[in-house]
């Protein structure tokens, strides 16, 4: 990715691209968009999100296929998955190896 592009616009623009029925961590987010480390400064770039946004903010998850969020946030973010046909565990979370972008190739 261009240097000249800020962390934050780097994150939005790997976040436009997950596509619709898969999901991303926030952790692989920070690594494409060069700080390997920054899974939580995702996080941030999320949170302040304008209202309104249509980037797909909800198919980013944590690392162990979690919602991170709480309460009615929560709620928001797993209807807008289910909507997009992903399912959730007994234990509410995603299977990464069936729905995780970018996806892992295969042997």
């Amino acid at each position: 990715m261009s240097e000249e592009l800020s962390f934050r616009e780097r994150v939005w623009l790997i976040i436009a691209a997950i596509p619709y029925g898969r999901v991303s961590t926030y952790g692989e987010i920070a690594r494409l968009a060069g700080s390997p480390r920054a899974a939580r400064q995702v996080g941030g770039v999320l949170k302040k999100l304008p209202e309104g946004s249509s980037l797909p903010w909800h198919r980013v998850v944590d690392r162990q296929g979690r919602i991170s969020l709480q309460g009615a946030d929560f709620r928001r973010q797993q209807q807008a998955l289910e909507a997009e046909n992903i399912e959730f565990t007994p234990m509410q979370t995603i299977d990464l190896e069936k729905y995780r972008w970018p996806g892992h190739s295969s042997p």
